[in-house]
């Protein structure tokens, strides 16, 4: 096998141009009109029959009959303003903020390491470019739309960029057997109460107060419904509710999330946010819904693909370049499970086995000071070879010894 590394660092320039072209036009949720037509002409160019997956989702074939293992770019922006500093910055009120513009280029990289190997592939690869992971609405989707058949995947492994990691880019980061990423889940509240002047809160009913006495409850389930060794973020990052400050309105809307790194206690946590919610707008004569929008399960990790990504991404990147999230627990003494943001890959890896490595993509005392979703965040494009090259690679060796 050549040196698969050596030749993703020869396509750097047209990694770059990939990524310039996608982070200049940012699109969001489903709306990947633009993106989605770009990826499938650099597709076709290489030689690739693109097909449609659900609703904006793109899907590609290379290789043989066999096993399949699919790699796996999410292509959505968020819908913020870009502040960063950069020439070809995006004016469009969108913004590539978590880095999804590298993960597409970088696919777009390996699809064109692939295809020219394809003759040395001992099966198939298929690669997934996916919509709306910012809402946790993509990956589903597609997997509804039939992606994990036709043919039948075996493995998937997924790739995250990182800004700010004390590590110079490029270095990869494996995930280690089981949850690296928590479930999510987003609700809204709706509090129902009865308007009238505040100077005669006795003729009404106020949902305001409903809504500060919902706020507080719910930290309650942290701080003593939960057994120590059960972490959750309960989060209210919203309330809406009036429009003068001497009127008691009809009604508050509030929304929140919740992470949760085990599905039972997830399970537990939506119960009693209906439970707490009810029964506190009850307490004060009002009414109140909770309900979830949108969310995704817990992201797990498979033992031996994770065993089996490190062993690769050693042979592609060097040690010096690739570390396990144990090893860096272990000199760190943290005992971190993975990253507190979660993931709709989790879609996937609740269905095939699969693998999330994070990829170091600019270091803060290089002046990639801003995190993820930040509207100044900035991404190394020095980790673009890199990133390719484990997709290629990890998918070429796996096929190799399965």
């Amino acid at each position: 096998m050549k040196n698969i590394l050596e030749e993703a660092l020869d396509n750097k320039d047209k990694l770059i141009e990939y990524r310039r072209y996608l982070h200049s036009n940012p699109e969001v949720r489903f709306d990947l009109k633009n993106t989605k037509a770009y990826v499938k002409e650099k597709l076709r160019e290489m030689g690739y029959e693109p097909k449609d997956c659900g609703q904006s989702g793109v899907v590609a074939l290379v290789g043989s009959k066999g096993k399949t293992f699919m790699l796996r770019a999410d292509m959505d922006a968020l819908p913020v303003k870009e502040e960063a500093d950069v020439e070809f910055k995006s004016v469009n009120g969108n913004m590539h903020g978590c880095g999804h513009d590298m993960h597409t280029a970088m696919l777009l990289g390996a699809a064109k390491i692939l295809k020219e190997h394809e003759r040395e592939l001992k099966g198939a690869v298929k690669l997934m470019f996916q919509p709306a992971e910012e809402t946790f609405e993509g990956s589903e989707d597609m997997v509804n739309n039939g992606l994990l058949e036709d043919p039948k995947v075996d493995g998937a492994l997924m790739i995250h960029v990182m800004a700010g990691m004390p590590f110079e880019s490029g270095t990869a980061v494996i995930s280690s057997p089981g949850v690296s990423a928590p479930a999510a889940d987003y609700f809204e509240i709706r509090i129902q109460g009865k308007g009238c002047h505040g100077s005669m809160p006795n003729m009404g009913i106020d949902p305001v107060n409903i809504a500060a006495h919902i706020l507080i409850a719910l930290q309650e389930i942290n701080s003593r419904e939960l057994a120590l060794g059960d972490p959750a973020a309960i989060t209210i990052g919203k309330i809406n509710g009036g429009t003068a400050s001497n009127v008691i309105p009809d009604s508050v809307v509030m929304g929140g999330t919740i992470r949760t790194y085990d599905e039972e206690v997830r399970k537990f946590i939506k119960k009693r946010i209906i439970d707490i919610t009810e029964g506190t707008a009850r307490t004060f004569r009002g009414s109140a819904v909770a309900e979830y929008t949108s969310g995704c399960p817990t992201l797990v990790n498979d033992r031996s693909l994770s065993e089996l990504a490190e062993k690769y991404t050693r042979e592609v990147l060097g040690n010096e370049k690739t570390f396990t999230v144990a090893q860096l627990n272990a000199m760190s003494g943290n005992g971190m499970k993975g990253t507190s943001g979660s993931e709709d890959f989790a879609y996937i890896s609740q269905r095939v086995p699969a693998i999330m490595i994070a990829l170091a993509a600019g270091q803060a005392d290089k002046g990639y000071v801003y995190g993820q979703h930040h509207p100044k965040v900035k991404f190394d494009e020095d980790a673009l070879p890199y990133g390719s090259a484990i997709y290629a690679y990890n998918a070429m060796r796996w096929l190799e010894e399965n």
